[in-house]
């Protein structure tokens, strides 16, 4: 009778791992790691990566494989992939505290969609994929996948889409239906490969222009973003997949730039938001530690709800100017309680998701401004992240 109770838990567990259940983690904030540069290599943040892969003199993963030749940026690819996050770096990030990982994606990693004769992007990261969703599974993180290179590109000239583009060539309708469909396969997957079990969101794409007026925003948001949220449920329903199982479909909230995310929707079931908040980028925040730290402890992510502060980090518009220099001897204390600051303010909304886990700077210097692995080696990031309401950080601001 114990055998036989036994092994039915263990079938319930099985079929439990099988789908994903679209849950958030509302009991605790989201507290997490992007897992930058990993399906989406952008030099900047590994330059060093960058160059041991052949592709220092490039600007994207496009230019790189049209330089190297398929063959060969296949071979600098799979080992990229198969070392830049390892088990061990996922067990670490649950044992730091965090609990969700986001994974930046190209529509590329879905191979049958890329234009041989005129796109070039790496082919075999899937199984990487499937690999690293398996770990975080079984280490308990939820998991986000994000569309974040968009078919055509969703912003010129920047790696984060995977190339270089000469133009933002995303809004139109035949590029949404390559995301669309990108999409619909990423949902099949997400509800029927177990590795995935603990994914439970899907963005539509990441950070699209900030121009909400214009005809390509207003596109995206009357036509992208209603037919993508059909057709994703479309598959579920397809599937059986009861309501409360159903993903949660993440999109940038209003307060990014790229219009109302909900303005051509009529179902709003399990959506999400996505708010990247780089204080380094906002308009009239002056380049001192008080503006900061002022800026910081009254920062208001409301709005469209419920909200994850996506992106962020403790990078500064004056990197190396005297007040933020690393080798100030107050520095790792400053940078403390300015990281606490953010997060006091962003666990007001759901929570957040630091950009990134690691980087890897040209020469080996590892700025843990922009790495969240080297910031709790460096002390200014602590094992738990419930010590950010100990610091009285915001005393005096």
């Amino acid at each position: 009778m114990k055998t036989r109770t036994l092994l039915c838990l263990a079938s319930v567990l099985f079929a439990l791992l099988s789908v994903a259940s679209a849950w958030l983690p509302y009991k605790q904030p989201i507290r997490g790691v992007n897992l930058g540069g990993l399906f989406i290599v952008e030099p900047w943040l590994q330059q060093d990566e960058w160059n041991s892969m052949g592709c220092g003199s490039q600007a994207s993963e496009f230019d790189c494989v049209l330089q190297l030749g398929q063959s060969a940026a296949n071979a600098a690819f799979l080992k990229h992939w198969d070392t830049w996050i390892t088990q061990s770096d996922i067990q670490e990030i649950a044992s730091v505290g965090l609990n969700t990982v986001r994974i930046p994606l190209g529509y590329w990693i879905k191979e049958d969609l890329v234009y041989s004769d005129s796109e070039h992007f790496p082919q075999g990261a899937f199984p990487y994929l499937e690999r690293v969703c398996t770990w975080a599974r079984d280490a308990g993180l939820y998991i986000i996948l994000d569309l974040h290179g968009a078919p055509g590109a969703q912003h010129a000239q920047n790696a984060f889409t995977g190339q270089f583009a000469p133009t933002a060539g995303f809004y139109v309708s035949w590029q949404y239906e390559r995301a669309i469909q990108w999409l619909e396969w990423i949902t099949q997957i997400i509800h029927t490969n177990k590795a995935f079990a603990t994914v439970g969101a899907i963005e539509l794409v990441n950070e699209p222009l900030q121009i909400a007026a214009s005809p390509d925003v207003q596109s995206m948001i009357n036509s992208y973003y209603p037919n993508a949220w059909t057709r994703i449920r479309a598959v579920e329903d397809k599937l059986g997949i009861t309501p409360n199982n159903r993903l949660h479909i993440q999109m940038m909230d209003a307060k990014w730039g790229s219009g109302n995310p909900n303005q051509g929707l009529n179902d709003l079931y399990f959506a999400l938001y996505d708010d990247h908040d780089y204080v380094k980028r906002t308009p009239n925040v002056a380049a001192n530690r008080d503006a900061y730290m002022q800026f910081s402890c009254h920062d208001d992510r409301g709005g469209n709800s419920p909200v994850i502060v996506g992106e962020w980090s403790l990078s500064t518009a004056d990197e190396d100017g005297s007040q933020f220099s690393l080798g100030n001897s107050d520095a790792v204390s400053w940078y403390r309680n300015w990281w606490a600051a953010q997060v006091m303010s962003f666990e007001k909304q759901t929570g957040w998701i630091f950009w990134t886990w690691k980087v890897n700077w040209i020469g080996g210097r590892d700025d843990w401004r922009w790495g969240y692995q080297q910031a709790v080696q460096a002390g200014v990031i602590p094992t738990n992240p419930a010590d950010a309401f100990t610091y009285n950080a915001c005393n005096g601001f």
